[in-house]
């Protein structure tokens, strides 16, 4: 099975590097980005056949080191 995990800050919570690339955005002539926030995006391959015990075992890592659950969200996605 395949997971898919998508790892943003928190609303409230300041993001330095989505502030510099509004920046850099508006320094190459982009106008109009308001705001910009960034996040990361992680793949994994998992050998775990069944959907429920995948999403659990990704969500442990979540827990555990993809995430830093004081300031960020994260969202699951699993896919055969």
């Amino acid at each position: 099975m395949k997971a898919k995990v998508h790892v943003t800050l928190k609303n409230g919570v300041l993001d330095p590097q989505g502030k510099a690339v509004q920046h850099a955005l508006g320094s190459l002539g982009f106008e109009g980005v308001e705001d910009v926030r960034q996040g990361k995006f992680i793949e994994l391959d998992l050998t775990e056949t069944d959907a429920a015990k995948a999403r659990a075992q990704v969500e442990d890592m979540c827990k555990q080191l993809l995430s830093n659950t004081v300031i960020e969200n994260y969202d699951i996605e699993i896919a055969e």
